[in-house]
């Protein structure tokens, strides 16, 4: 769900990728960078990045290693919110994230966090009928090709940044029948086990309090840390990523209790509205 303002502040106040290798120029400069450039947070998720003052720019800036944006297609142009109500002409996929994500690449030699290999995960929401939206999607997406993880003829190609299609369902048809393609699908639950590989779905998300009765109060049940586990290693054993989305995210010690055994399980990313509390967490946990 989108923040209030209200909310937002409240969380600013109180609130303290797939891994894709690019063309390094050599090991002494890599080390260079790493030493001048802080490391970035893989594990953190910007869900809703785009209700920040500054999408995406925000969330790098708090070196997060995964955005999440989502899309209408109104006519032919990709509008960036939640709600039809918020869409403006102004707030397209590529004013808010294709643009900058081409010009940070560029400044940074190939990289989104300068100095650091890892491609950078743009969720992308598909709030409009699917295989439509998708099918723009994909005409946008192959103007950036150079930018993104691609998929070609049974081969993964990484690039500094992968395309992830998640929202609407009806988006996986199309995905699936393309030979090449520069976006993968986020899989669910339901996926794991299932003969779609990683290659195709690479990430499975879902949500929290569908699957979880604990919201970090208290101590987790044991069948429920069982659960949690079993299901992030059957996704690691395939290649794939685990997400959830709908976990307590007001700063206090539930929310961090909480955190903590998503990262004992290895869960790969962390969602949050609020990027310095979920920045000071994992600093505090020397955690990426």
């Amino acid at each position: 769900m989108a923040l209030t303002t209200t909310r937002r502040r409240a969380l600013t106040t109180l609130g303290a990728a797939l891994a894709g290798a690019v063309a390094l120029p050599g090991a002494t400069a890599l080390a260079s960078d790493r030493g001048r450039h802080p490391r970035p947070l893989w594990r953190a998720h910007a869900h809703n990045d785009y209700e920040h003052p500054r999408p995406l720019l925000d969330a790098l800036d708090h070196r997060f290693g995964s955005v999440e944006a989502d899309i209408h297609l109104v006519g032919d142009q990709l509008l960036v919110a939640h709600d039809p109500e918020d869409l403006d002409p102004a707030r397209t996929l590529e004013s808010l994230y294709l643009d900058p994500l081409a010009a940070r690449v560029r400044a940074h030699h190939g990289r989104v966090h300068r100095g650091h290999r890892g491609s950078l995960q743009l969720l992308i929401d598909l709030k409009t009928e699917g295989a439509s939206t998708y099918l723009e999607l994909d005409r946008r997406l192959r103007r950036y090709k150079h930018l993104f993880t691609t998929y070609a003829h049974g081969r993964v190609f990484p690039g500094p940044v992968t395309a992830v299609v998640s929202g609407h369902r009806a988006a996986r048809a199309p995905m699936e029948a393309q030979t090449v393609r520069h976006a993968f699908y986020d899989g669910r639950l339901a996926d794991l086990g299932t003969s779609a590989p990683a290659s195709f779905v690479p990430l499975i998300s879902d949500n929290w309090t569908l699957n979880f009765t604990w919201r970090g109060e208290g101590a987790f049940p044991e069948t429920e840390r069982q659960k949690l586990r079993t299901i992030v290693q059957a996704a690691h054993s395939r290649g794939q990523k685990v997400r959830f989305w709908a976990t307590p995210d007001m700063p206090g010690p539930a929310r961090d209790a909480l955190w903590g055994e998503l990262v004992a399980a290895d869960v790969d990313f962390l969602n949050t509205d609020d990027l310095s509390g979920l920045e000071a967490f994992l600093d505090a946990h020397a955690l990426g």
